[in-house]
């Protein structure tokens, strides 16, 4: 991890026309970060994450990536650096007419020259890296939700991404495949440097895997608190930080 921010908002608002859900908020995402975006219901953490991909404009503001206006790039500038990230959605959203290794290998036909054998070796790569060696031929359907999610950050994975995008990864998991795909996480992190997003509301991933945070609050549609989540719960800056960091306890 270093001091570099790798993703920068400025005067960020985010919303659908006339209604606001995060107004004027600044944040940085440090290369090699293990970062999570948190907040109750209705905060805009989904909405945050979709600005973040390109998939929804901001109201105002902008996003740099790699110290490039990705808010303000061209269509050329703008698909450069989405393929230097990849998505991880909560259901994983596999093709399900699909084995596991055509849907990893859609990226690289798509975005690679790379001959069909290398295609088909870095598939079985990317399913090795995520505890999926062997399963090339199956369809999702015949997989459980665990490992559906695992063959989605495998393809997330395929073209070796600077960033990768989580929404909600644990969610409808197990706790031991929770806990499989939170290890999973930081041993990408570690192995590779690959720099995080998370979007969740899982306390158990938030205080096992993330290294810094930001906390959306609904109500004053800003950022009420930022840092690594551990020593917010010390030094908790609002009381809604410390309710939500501290349910169920």
């Amino acid at each position: 991890m270093t001091n570099t921010p790798l993703i920068k908002a400025t005067k960020l608002t985010v919303g659908y026309e006339n209604h606001i859900l995060l107004k004027d908020i600044h944040f940085e995402i440090k290369k090699g970060e293990i970062f999570t975006i948190m907040g109750g219901s209705g905060c805009g953490k989904s909405s945050l994450l979709r600005v973040l991909t390109g998939l929804l404009p901001p109201i105002h503001g902008d996003i740099f990536i790699d110290n490039v206006n990705f808010t303000k790039a061209n269509r050329e500038e703008k698909n450069k650096l989405m393929q230097q990230s990849g998505i991880l959605y909560q259901s994983g959203a596999l093709f399900s007419s699909m084995t596991l290794a055509q849907n990893i290998a859609l990226p690289l036909t798509q975005y690679t020259n790379y001959s069909s054998k290398t295609i088909s070796e870095l598939v079985s790569l990317k399913l090795a890296l995520v505890g999926l060696a062997g399963f090339e031929e199956f369809y999702p359907s015949q997989i459980s939700g665990g490992m559906k999610k695992r063959a989605g950050l495998a393809r997330a994975l395929a073209l070796d991404p600077k960033i990768v995008y989580f929404d909600e990864p644990s969610a409808g998991l197990d706790p031991i495949s929770s806990k499989r795909l939170d290890d999973l996480i930081i041993e990408i992190n570690k192995s590779f440097g690959t720099t995080i997003v998370i979007i969740t509301h899982e306390l158990n991933s938030i205080f096992n895997i993330a290294t810094n945070s930001i906390f959306l609050d609904a109500e004053t549609k800003s950022i009420l608190a930022s840092g690594n989540p551990k020593d917010l719960l010390k030094n908790p800056p609002d009381e809604k930080v410390y309710t939500f960091l501290t349910r169920g306890k």
